[in-house]
């Protein structure tokens, strides 16, 4: 982990300076390389759709999930922060044994974290899904770690001075799920509701989670 000072659902964010338009080339690579893969006998085309349709299950809905069970239940959040992929077995219901580590970073009023994966774009897909466009591109990837604040700006993300913003970069071995505050007003909200609160881009530490 390394420190530097430093609406969700949809790609209708502002555009990071340089990001460029959909990520067809990487769709075009995956495609090239799938298929090269399946050529050479890597792998069978059938265990590709297998994972393809596993990964379609996948949706940020998962992530809040466990990040609203970390709001409600301590023991819960106890075991989160000491065993990531536990909790997320537990809570989920899925074998993550072969998964990357998976390790939740819970901000605080004083304390931000914003993930990033510098080499490439690793992401915590076996729970969130496909990761966004903006996170893939070669401008975020870039600009986070020099400019934390300018980059969430764009986002709206606006912090005090005094919050200290801490950038994470995922690797291969270790994904990174934010758990935002819990916003204002919340005291009360059952878990769904309080899930419909999570947006994706809180669990990148990207935004802010919604308000009641």
């Amino acid at each position: 982990m390394s420190g530097h000072d430093h609406s969700h659902e949809s790609e209708n964010l502002p555009p990071l300076e340089g990001a460029g338009g959909p990520a067809l080339e990487n769709l075009v690579l995956e495609e090239a390389i799938r298929e090269l893969l399946i050529e050479k006998e890597v792998i069978e085309a059938r265990e590709v759709e297998r994972l393809l349709e596993v990964l379609q299950t996948r949706r940020p809905a998962l992530g809040a999930r466990l990040v609203t069970r970390i709001w409600t239940d301590p023991d819960f959040r106890k075991l989160a922060l000491e065993n990531g992929k536990a909790a997320a077995e537990l809570e989920l219901g899925i074998n993550l044994v072969e998964a990357p580590e998976i390790i939740f970073l819970e901000n605080t009023p004083k304390r931000h974290h914003l993930v990033v994966c510098t080499l490439c774009s690793c992401y915590p897909t076996y729970i969130m899904g496909p990761s966004p466009t903006w996170y893939r591109s070669k401008a975020f990837r870039a600009r986070v770690v020099k400019e934390p604040r300018a980059v969430l700006a764009e986002f709206n993300t606006d912090l005090p001075e005094d919050v200290e913003i801490r950038v994470v970069d995922s690797t291969a071995e270790v994904r990174y799920l934010v758990v935002p505050v819990r916003p204002g007003g919340s005291e009360g909200m059952n878990r769904e509701a309080l899930a419909r609160l999570v947006n994706r881009d809180s669990m990148i530490g990207a935004a802010l989670a919604d308000s009641p």
